[in-house]
Parts: structure tokens; C-alpha cells; sequence
């Protein structure tokens, strides 16, 4: 039997869909009081079978809590670790490294305890560091503190730390460094704020650089590498590497709207994020452009998939299908809700 943590998140959702269609008997770990109604919305979309939802276990844990973990490791053979606090607000630094380093620390030893056959984690690009310098970053480059680096690339870079020292002490593991995943997903949460807001941002753009690929994408590659031999490395995972200004032209294109025109420089970046920020404390609500944000959308990083491609013969979705198909998934949940 197979444990998804963070099975209700964005990749969990796709990835969940995934082992189902497989017929793979499934476990997920949902937090007390989360809800499944997203999960639901975008499995009804999908084209799948039907009671593929029938085939997933759901028990009640989090990865913070050690001794929960043990009642949903029980009868397990691999674990998929998706659970991860994401954000970009400083005020959430510490919940981050609780959620993403000592969470997945707690599983890791979790699973030497009781024998887990096979455990794959999901990093992040983030936990590769930034590159001081424009060039390549694959799974050979190495971590440099830098104030560059954001509090969830801290702990992520932690979190996969934990990781490696599991498997130094035996536990048979590998970890994918997924670069921003596209997918469709209703709730307002970190990994979808991106597709919830796109259609205000389009009309502005700059020459920021960063990675992406599809949930579909991440999800594959992290079965494959599970029914593989490979153990004891990481793998890049990416589509392509776009500007801002080119992935919104790819999403504007693709939503019927017009490409973005209006280039904000560092000054105008830096006034948004103040005022996002002063907004927000007046409503008592969370910014959705912080310091981070801004860091992160100005810097220039190109990432490197050649490893895995050429390890598995996998060729990745381009991104403009990528967004058709989430844009197309979260039309498609937006119509049921109002029906």
C-alpha cells in the first residue's frame, strides 16, 4: 500500500490521480479539519474512471505530530511526501521550518523505524539556492546562504537535508526538485495564487526568469522514479524556462486576453510590495506581493531537466498546453460551483 502525504494539496491532487488510475491501493494523510472539497472538484474534471475516489484511505495525522505518523504508516510499503507549508510572508518562517523541516524529519524517521520499502520527497528548486550568476542550475549545484534565499527556500533546503540524512542511515529515497508546478487548483492557497490572480497581473510584465512544468509532469516522473531501481538521488524537474513577460503572453494568449505591455521596473517593484504590504495590515488580511515575491520574480534563473530526461526517455509538456489544460480544469470546477 502506498501513503500520499499532503494529498489534498495542489501536486497531491494530481498525483493522487495519478496512483488511481493506476489502481494502486492509496492512503493519504489529511490534516484534522482539512477539507476535500477541492480534491473532489478537480478529480471530477479529470478523465479518469469511475470510484477512483473510492480507492483512497484517508486517515487523520500531520507530519508534525510523530506518534500520528506511526498509525498511518502502518501496512505501508512507500510514501510520497508532499505535505509542505508554503508561503512568502516572513511572519510564516517559523511555521515553515516546523512543517517542512521538522515534519519531514518526523517521517523520515518514521520510516527507518518501521521499514519503509521506498520514499520519494518533494523538494523544490528553492532548496537549490539562487544563482549569484546567470547560468544553469541542475542537481549538481550547491546551496549558498544568500539574503536571496526566501524563508520557504530555507526550509525546503532543510527539509531535503533531513532527507539525505536518512538516507545515510539506510532508508532507500529519492528527491525531486520540481520548479514552479503549474496546475489547477479553486482554493486560494500559496500554489495556486498564481493561476487565482494571473488575470490581474497580465498587463504588467518584467525580464525575471524562472522554470516551470506541469503538475502531470511532477506527478509521472515521481512514479516512475518510485517503480525504479534509482535510489540515493535528486532530479531536476522542468519544462521551461520563460521570463515573466513570456509566460504571461503564453497565459494571455491562451485566456483570450491581451499580452502584458506595461514593464515594471525595480522602483515600481519595490513601491507595490510596500503598499501590498501596508494595505494588508489594514484589512488584517495577507499580501499577495511581498519583499520575496519581488526578489524571486526579478532574479534570472535558468533550470536543468537533462538528467531525468535522459534517465527515463521523458519528454515534458510544453508550458502553453500546461496552462491551457489547468486553465481549462478550473473553468470547468468554477461552472459546477455556480450550477
Amino acid at each position: 500500500m502506498i501513503l500520499v502525504t499532503g494529498g489534498t494539496g495542489l501536486l497531491g491532487t494530481y498525483l493522487l490521480n495519478e496512483l488511481t488510475l493506476k489502481g494502486e491501493k492509496v492512503r493519504a494523510l489529511i490534516r484534522p479539519g482539512k477539507q476535500r472539497d477541492d480534491l473532489k472538484n478537480i478529480f471530477n474534471c479529470f478523465k479518469g474512471t469511475s470510484g477512483q475516489l473510492t480507492r483512497i484511505e484517508w486517515v487523520e495525522g500531520d507530519v508534525r505530530d510523530f506518534y500520528s505518523l506511526h498509525t498511518a504508516l502502518e501496512g505501508i510499503e512507500k510514501v510520497y511526501h508532499c505535505a509542505a507549508f508554503i508561503s512568502f510572508d516572513p511572519r510564516d518562517n517559523q511555521a515553515m521550518l516546523k512543517t517542512n523541516v521538522d515534519g519531514t524529519a518526523n517521517l523520515v524517521n518514521a520510516c527507518l523505524q518501521q521499514g519503509i520499502k521506498k520514499l520519494c520527497h518533494v523538494g523544490s528548486i528553492a532548496a537549490l539556492g539562487r544563482s549569484e550568476q546567470e547560468g544553469i542550475i541542475d542537481e549538481n549545484s550547491r546551496w549558498k546562504t544568500s539574503k536571496r534565499n526566501s524563508g520557504y527556500a530555507i526550509s525546503k533546503y532543510g527539509g531535503e537535508r533531513e532527507v539525505w540524512r536518512g538516507i545515510e542511515e539506510g532508508l532507500n529515497a529519492v528527491i525531486v526538485n520540481p520548479s514552479v508546478i503549474l496546475g489547477a487548483g479553486s482554493l486560494p492557497e500559496a500554489t495556486n495564487s498564481l493561476f487565482l490572480n494571473i488575470e490581474k497581473m497580465l498587463p504588467f510584465y518584467n525580464e525575471g526568469v524562472n522554470g516551470y512544468v506541469d503538475a502531470r509532469d511532477v506527478a509521472k516522473a515521481m512514479i516512475l522514479l518510485m517503480d525504479s531501481p534509482v535510489s540515493g538521488e535528486r532530479f531536476v524537474l522542468n519544462s521551461e524556462n520563460l521570463s515573466l513577460r513570456e509566460f504571461f503572453s503564453k497565459a494571455a494568449e491562451v485566456l483570450g486576453k491581451k499580452p502584458p505591455s506595461v514593464r515594471l521596473g525595480t522602483l515600481a517593484f519595490s513601491a507595490i510590495w510596500r503598499l501590498e504590504w501596508l494595505r494588508c495590515r489594514i484589512a488584517g488580511q495577507r499580501a499577495l506581493v511581498s519583499r520575496e515575491n519581488v526578489r524571486s520574480v526579478q532574479a534570472k534563473s535558468f533550470y536543468s531537466a537533462e538528467k531525468f530526461s535522459k534517465q527515463f526517455n521523458y519528454s515534458f509538456i510544453p508550458v502553453e498546453q500546461s496552462l491551457a489544460f489547468a486553465f481549462g480544469i478550473m473553468g470547468k470546477v468554477k461552472q459546477e460551483e455556480r450550477n
